[in-house]
């Protein structure tokens, strides 16, 4: 495993952001209030998170049966969703497979609070850098859409170990950056990160924490 991959790209490149519009309207101020992960950071304004995080049909149908296809998930397959927000995918896997699995773990109790009936009863609240309740290799498949970065660089560190141990395969995403312009815009854009690495050094800290799995990157060009 540990191979690069494009499931989520094109729903990250279908999204408008005006980058410095955030970055010159008290950046400092909307960063403390994302940070609460509450109403603000998910449906509040575009300037502390996303301007509302609504569900859309079929927004992540095709991501959902890539995970499917690329991981060979089934029926009783158990899926782990790291920082799971509002439970977007998951809700479309399970729409696509009935009997799969599903659980997810957020810090943010509103994004908690409003998932979809679908996913509700299946995600609760925990950090990603504490220790997992589940069992080694329990897990057919372990995802982190764009969460790890918000951590610190010891706590990226405990929340790979967990996921190493108790993921038979696993996929995360990363926000990352190629070049000057692509980097500043990635400081202008991210409200909560904590982490702001290159691809490079991305791969490096993949390699010393031994990460198993595989991952993508998602850049602001």
């Amino acid at each position: 495993m540990k191979e690069l991959k494009n499931f989520i790209t094109p729903l990250h490149k279908s999204a408008k952001r005006n980058y410095l519009d955030r970055m010159l309207n008290e950046k400092a101020k909307c960063v403390k209030i994302a940070k609460r992960f509450d109403f603000h950071y998910w449906d509040g304004s575009r300037r502390t998170g996303f301007g509302g995080y609504k569900y859309i049909t079929g927004h992540w149908k095709p991501m959902a049966e890539q995970l499917i296809k690329t991981y060979n998930l089934k029926s009783g397959s158990k899926v782990l969703d790291i920082g799971c927000g509002k439970s977007f995918l998951l809700h479309d896997l399970k729409l696509l497979i009935p009997d799969l699995n599903i659980m997810g773990f957020d810090i943010s109790k509103y994004a908690l609070e409003n998932n979809k009936d679908t996913t509700k009863p299946h995600v609760y609240y925990h950090k990603a850098q504490d220790p997992y309740k589940y069992g080694d290799k329990e897990i057919d498949l372990v995802i982190s859409l764009n969460v790890l970065h918000s951590l610190r660089l010891f706590d990226l560190k405990k929340a790979i170990n967990e996921i190493n141990r108790v993921a038979k395969q696993a996929y995360i995403v990363v926000e990352s950056y190629r070049n000057e312009e692509e980097l500043v815009n990635l400081q202008c854009w991210n409200t909560v990160g904590q982490c702001f690495f290159d691809v490079d050094e991305w791969i490096y800290l993949f390699d010393e924490f031994d990460y198993k799995g595989d991952y993508e990157f998602i850049f602001f060009e």
